[in-house]
């Protein structure tokens, strides 16, 4: 069976969950506001030029996590998804996502995003298979660490990998969709990369190359 894979942030998803997910902590008062907002602000921006520190970033993104019960933290997600990520909801998104569903093809999402904010983005989404960063936990809680490889840069390259072992699978056929030049690294190594409302770095990198480059925007 053929893979299709999709990055999720301003790609399947009009905007940024992670980023958004700060904000939304920072309304709650969950979270020092100006600090909140000002150093969110600059990891996005990192990320958007290309020198994020995900160590460093993962450190401060995962810390509110560690500081609050499961029970809590799940009625916290729950209303962000409802009032944040679900006008995020790309009709277009869910039109190809069927496309390749109908012919069979094994739908994944790769995200740097944690796990905590994405998987049930991916369930809301019925895509069975995610790789995600994971939030490490011990009994019962969140540390505020990562636990394993990011799927991040090259890590999302790693990550995919231990995936096709694990599942007896490879990239032949292989699709991936994204919208940052961070991904470049596993759009090499598919045999069909799509830029979806790319970046200036990866719109330049796609054209040079004769990659498809598509909107999902409407």
């Amino acid at each position: 069976m053929t893979l299709a894979i999709f990055d999720l942030d301003n790609t399947l998803l009009a905007d940024d969950s992670d980023y958004l997910w700060g904000l939304f902590l920072a309304d709650q008062g969950i979270v020092d506001r100006d600090y909140y907002l000002r150093e969110n602000e600059r990891f996005f921006q990192e990320y958007k030029e290309g020198r994020l520190d995900i160590y460093e970033f993962l450190r401060f993104s995962l810390k509110p996590l560690s500081e609050h019960p499961l029970d809590y933290l799940y009625a916290l997600r729950e209303r962000f998804l409802l009032e944040r990520i679900e006008p995020l909801l790309l009709p277009a998104s869910s039109a190809l996502l069927q496309k390749h569903r109908e012919v069979g093809d094994i739908l994944i999402i790769i995200t740097a995003t944690n796990s905590f904010v994405t998987a049930p983005i991916a369930e809301r989404l019925r895509v069975d298979y995610l790789i995600a960063t994971e939030p490490e936990m011990s009994d019962g809680r969140y540390t505020g660490k990562v636990a394993g490889e990011p799927a991040y840069r090259e890590g999302k390259v790693k990550r995919l990998n231990a995936w096709l072992g694990a599942h007896h699978q490879d990239l032949k056929g292989s699709s991936f969709y994204t919208d940052s030049h961070n991904d470049i690294p596993l759009l090499e190594l598919v045999d069909n990369p799509v830029a979806v409302d790319p970046d200036r770095l990866l719109a330049e990198y796609a054209g040079s190359r004769n990659w498809p480059l598509i909107s999902l925007r409407g």
